[in-house]
């Protein structure tokens, strides 16, 4: 999810294939002896680069449990699941988080996770729920949508995803390679899933002039408006708008980019305890933490996703500037995995070639 890897100060920057980022582990004032002897006890938590979280909050997870937690990165999801399957054999960590419903089957086609129902899954909707073997949990959710910006369209904006195609969109629509991008990914499958005839579709959008970049980052700093380019519309994510008001300079009431509802197509990231820890009891403790108010409570504004727990809070620009459908696009995941390798090979031929 890059929006938050560049809107946010990162927690640590990865370096070749992988860079660790160790949190404050340092025991709290007055810890007793008991606590103190559970120090050695270290679990880490491997993760794509977009990962942020606020300082202290895997303190207040060591206060409780006398675990400290280290995060070691890993690119981005696509890197991370390549990594933690090519590692399986030697573990590079305990817990991994960040796995997406377009990655999740690649993962739990290989016995590279430990199953674990934690107590908390009750106070997350079962729409989240996925794995029905529970070696993924659900953590947090998102939507890829095509956003615009609204000052800069010459008439009204689209409010269907077979709108790209008309005369009056031409030469305004900036995608990702989804061979290269998580979002541009997303926004292939959700035109797979929301249109009649997805080839069709996008040979209607390459007559359309659409322009093509590499990553998330290119698309929306240099051919959307928001970074100075031309195109008035971007694929991004429903959570961009609210991050357009708390990041304006100057400061503004209402964002200046709207979502096409009608595009979103639902991202779910889970965590899971990989096998081989060293540390069962304490990684169960770990993804049991991650779906507890405090990590829960994090989210939107570090991660500019959204927490599964019905019991986090929202903070008031989420509920006020959020535009998430009721209706998100989806596939299953196992016809992803399935056909990933030739949607985006013919998506290429369509598009590039």
């Amino acid at each position: 999810m890059p929006i938050r890897s560049v809107l946010l100060v990162s927690l640590c920057i990865a370096g070749g294939a992988l860079a660790a980022c160790a949190s404050d582990t340092s025991a709290p004032d007055g810890a007793n002896e008991d606590l103190e002897n559970v120090q050695s006890v270290a679990l880490t938590l491997v993760t794509h680069d977009s990962f942020a979280i606020s300082e202290g909050v895997f303190e207040a997870f060591f206060e409780q449990t006398g675990i400290r937690v280290e995060v070691l990165t890993s690119g981005d999801v696509g890197s991370l699941v390549a990594q933690t399957i090519l590692s399986s054999d030697n573990p590079v960590g305990d817990v991994v988080f960040g796995v997406d419903n377009t990655f999740m089957q690649r993962v739990l086609d290989r016995s590279i996770l430990e199953p674990y129902k934690t107590t908390e899954l009750v106070n997350v909707p079962e729409r989240f729920q996925l794995d029905s073997t529970h070696r993924l949990t659900p953590i947090d959710y998102g939507d890829v949508c095509v956003n615009y910006w609204i000052d800069a369209l010459n008439g009204p904006p689209p409010v269907a995803l077979m709108d790209l195609v008309l005369p009056e969109f031409s030469g305004s629509l900036v995608v990702q390679n989804p061979e290269t991008s998580s979002p541009g990914m997303a926004f292939l499958l959700a035109t797979i899933a929301g249109t009649p005839d997805w080839e069709q579709f996008w040979t209607q959008l390459k007559a359309n002039s659409v322009a093509v970049t590499n990553s998330w980052e290119s698309a929306y700093y240099s051919e959307f408006i928001a970074g100075g380019g031309s195109r008035p519309m971007v694929v991004s994510y429903a959570s961009s708008p609210v991050a357009e008001v708390i990041y304006a300079d100057p400061p503004v009431d209402v964002p200046p980019t709207g979502v096409l509802l009608d595009s979103c197509f639902r991202q779910i990231e889970f965590a899971g305890i990989l096998s081989g820890t060293d540390h069962p009891k304490e990684a169960r403790s770990l993804i049991d933490f991650l779906l507890s108010p405090t990590f829960q409570n994090e989210i939107p504004m570090n991660m500019f996703m959204y927490p599964v727990s019905q019991k986090a809070e929202l903070p008031e620009e989420f509920v006020k500037h959020s535009q998430l459908t009721e209706n998100p696009l989806s596939l299953d995941p196992a016809e992803i995995e399935d056909k990933r390798k030739a949607w985006t090979e013919r998506w290429v031929e369509i598009v590039l070639d």
